[in-house]
């Protein structure tokens, strides 16, 4: 395809992250000038819902149905979150472009905005990741961290649905004790309960994911829940939730967090694409992180977090290898030359591997398959 093509073909996931992922990249190659058609394909990661992230098989759930539609020719590009994107087997394919980072961190998200270090011992903790259970643990052993699926407006839901619920019951309660009562049964007690806003104007008060949170069956009530805060900004949840965030140091996000990748063939499409999207500070940090993972080893097995950042002449950089229940770690910190990150990335990895980082990947891959 020339830079003079006037259609670029994406395939995309179908839930409502990634169709705004998509559209974020649609929007930046119609600016200039060219016309986008979406291809939306049902992925692996999406037909197995209940299982976690760690038991799907391998890394690339999300990602292989995508690609297969690129490389059959069905797609110009597949646009994923690159933190989904495997280091290996790739041949054929590149990350053509990545846009500008959203935020990278993990945040922490309660009904009632309450911190890590505030939750009750014992608290019930809910992420899907391997690398936040560590994380979690490593800095709160005593909490219950319990597994929790779904897309991003799911798990949110999940989270909120007990107090909302709750709350929907009483003002419904309320509600149909004050109509009977205008309705002359004196019969009917009273719920014990008074509100100042009618139930209708407390309703419709509510956020939509607030909304639809009263609708969900509980089955597992959570303290609090993590999540990457890149997914509630792009899914415009950060002014209804609240949440903390978390500090990066101990809560190094995983390699690529907050990054979108636009995958093509390699060729002609992908220099185009690279031209009109690439985000040349996202490119240097990409790189490092997934060098650093792909020296590592270890995929979606493995908690590994990795944290690059630009900052002048170097990238600050940032690895963190735990044990799965955060009872051991290997940590570095460099600042990587920028003229040579690529380099200084696989020599970093190379290191955390010998320092220990190696055996503790093992040992988490061993629990993996102990869990299929």
């Amino acid at each position: 395809m020339s830079s003079r093509a006037t259609t670029f073909r994406l395939a995309t996931r179908g839930s409502d992250l990634a169709l705004r992922q998509t559209g974020a990249i649609r929007d930046a190659l119609e600016s200039r000038r060219h016309e986008v058609e979406l291809l939306e394909v049902e992925t692996t990661g999406d037909e197995l819902r209940d299982e976690l992230i760690h038991r799907l098989g391998k890394t690339g759930a999300f990602v292989h149905s995508l690609d297969e539609r690129v490389r059959a020719g069905e797609a110009d590009a597949a646009v994923h979150s690159l933190k989904d994107v495997p280091t290996e087997d790739r041949e054929g394919l590149t990350v053509a472009a990545v846009p500008e980072r959203a935020p990278a961190n993990d945040v922490l998200v309660t009904p009632d905005g309450t911190e890590l270090d505030d939750l009750p011992e014992g608290a019930t903790v809910g992420t899907s990741s391997l690398r936040r259970r560590a994380q979690l643990l490593a800095e709160r052993p005593d909490l219950d961290v319990q597994p929790l699926r779904g897309n991003v407006d799911t798990r949110v839901e999940k989270l909120l649905a007990p107090t909302l619920t709750a709350e929907y019951t009483a003002r419904l309660e309320a509600k149909e004790s004050e109509d009977t009562a205008e309705d002359g049964d004196d019969e009917t007690k009273s719920t014990g309960r008074t509100f100042e806003q009618s139930f209708e104007e407390w309703f419709n008060g509510l956020a939509e994911i607030e909304r639809s949170a009263t609708e969900r069956d509980v089955e597992t009530e959570y303290d609090a829940i993590v999540l990457a805060e890149a997914g509630l900004d792009r899914l415009g949840l950060t002014h209804h939730l609240d949440y903390q965030a978390l500090p990066d140091e101990q809560f190094v996000p995983a390699p690529g967090q907050g990054v979108v990748a636009v995958v093509t063939e390699e060729g002609e499409t992908a220099e185009t694409i690279r031209d009109l999207v690439d985000d040349a500070r996202t490119r240097v940090e990409a790189t490092v992180e997934r060098t650093i993972l792909e020296t590592l080893g270890g995929g979606c097995v493995a908690p590994i977090g990795v944290r690059a950042q630009f900052r002048g002449r170097v990238v600050t950089t940032t690895a963190r290898v735990l044990a799965p229940d955060g009872t051991e770690e290997i940590t570095d910190r460099r600042s990587l030359p920028v003229e040579s990150h690529p380099e200084a990335a696989r020599e970093m990895g190379e290191d955390l591997a010998e320092e220990g980082a190696a055996e503790l990947i093992e040992r988490a891959r061993e629990v993996a398959e102990d869990d299929e």
